[in-house]
């Protein structure tokens, strides 16, 4: 019976291009990335982020880079550092995008663009594979 180094296994998920798997190491990385985004769920938190975003982040444990890609709704890069896009929803729909809306702009698509690619089955299964063989 082999052993299945779970590291090496983990290891493997970062190899599948366009795709983060949310890894225990992943949750804990983004804890406060996702409770920060859970408090936009009650409305006078959602009042205090809209009226000074930096001086709500503050209350947060949150480092330098989190609250930039916040700040940035740059939501690639939250998902790098442990966001949970259902927690990250709570965002963007505060913003008042629709999910579309919010992840077209993770695709470098347009909304139009993306939602025809995914009424018509999603990206193709053929392609890039691997990160690291290219293929």
């Amino acid at each position: 019976m082999s052993h299945l180094d779970i590291h090496s296994y983990l290891a493997a998920f970062d190899d599948i291009p366009g795709t983060r798997v949310y890894t225990v190491a992943r949750a804990r990385k983004g804890y406060w990335i996702n409770q920060f985004a859970m408090s936009l769920m009650k409305p006078e938190n959602r009042a205090r982020w809209k009226a000074d975003e930096t001086a709500y982040l503050e209350g947060w444990n949150l480092d330098d880079d989190q609250k930039a890609a916040i700040l940035a709704r740059d939501y690639n890069r939250l998902l790098d550092l442990g966001g949970n896009i259902y927690f990250l929803a709570k965002i963007f729909s505060t913003d008042g995008l629709s999910f579309l809306q919010a992840v077209s702009t993770m695709t470098g698509m347009s909304v139009e663009d993306y939602q025809a690619m995914m009424l018509a089955g999603g990206r193709s299964p053929n392609g890039v594979r691997s990160i690291k063989e290219g293929n």
